[in-house]
């Protein structure tokens, strides 16, 4: 082989500070002639407190180190951090910044579950309740609706709490789903991208017969195809096999 590294796509993903997850679970999925590059920085829980001035500053200053080593797909892979903006005003920052394609997960989500027809699904989340209610309500207003919920409670505070959901061991993980399951939800969603699920979903597809989908997994597939790049990936489930 004689291939240049990221020949066909070099994509820079932003990921939470405390994130340990994203990155091995994109570097396990991504396809031939893909390259993967990372940065980090704090989740902005409420920029609209400052009419999203400081999340955009900090998104600059990661977006110009992308810049710099030529990424053409940038992700922004924080799910309760993309679902506290506007999407639009994230996507076009994002792209005007770097003038390469962008993704978010919040919209990769939604994006992922229209793509496999599910307007019912069960989501299972490793966060509080009341992070689980923003996001049900999120994801109604882009018609999705979320029949059946469950997180988990480490009861300590940031950032001792988001580093404890990379330390759900996958079997645990898997059962959690499980309890979620309900019988006219059309797919199920692992949320949060320190969740470490993508190696799961297709153990859990056969389990209970249809999709399922987490926050790293719909960044990933998004960002691929929207950059062109649309090789069926085997073993994370439907959603990157077949669409």
């Amino acid at each position: 082989m004689n291939e240049i590294l990221g020949h066909r796509a070099k994509m820079g993903v932003i990921i939470p500070t405390v994130n340990t997850v994203t990155e091995p679970e994109f570097n396990a999925m991504k396809p031939p002639g893909v390259t993967v590059h990372f940065t980090r920085m704090p989740i902005h829980f409420h920029p609209e407190e400052d009419d999203y001035r400081g999340l955009m500053d900090d998104l600059q200053i990661r977006l110009d180190e992308f810049n710099l080593f030529g990424a053409n797909i940038v992700a922004y892979n924080c799910t309760v951090g993309s679902m506290a903006c506007p999407p639009d005003m994230l996507i076009n920052k994002l792209e005007n910044s770097t003038g390469a394609a962008g993704v978010a997960t919040a919209g990769s989500v939604v994006l992922a579950l229209k793509t496999l027809g599910a307007e019912k699904i069960s989501m299972a989340t490793p966060y509080p309740d009341a992070v689980n209610e923003h996001e049900k309500e999120f994801l109604a207003g882009h018609g999705i609706d979320v029949l059946k919920m469950a997180g988990m409670e480490f009861g300590m505070p940031e950032p001792e709490r988001g580093r404890m959901f990379a330390r759900v061991p996958p079997d645990q993980a898997f059962d959690h789903a499980l309890s979620v399951d309900h019988p006219n939800a059309q797919a199920l969603f692992l949320s949060c991208a320190n969740f470490h699920t993508a190696g799961i979903v297709q153990r859990l597809e056969d389990k209970i017969g249809k999709p399922v989908v987490t926050s790293n997994i719909s960044t990933f597939w998004a960002a691929l195809r929207k950059a062109g790049i649309t090789d069926p990936i085997e073993g994370y489930g439907t959603l990157l096999r077949e669409h």
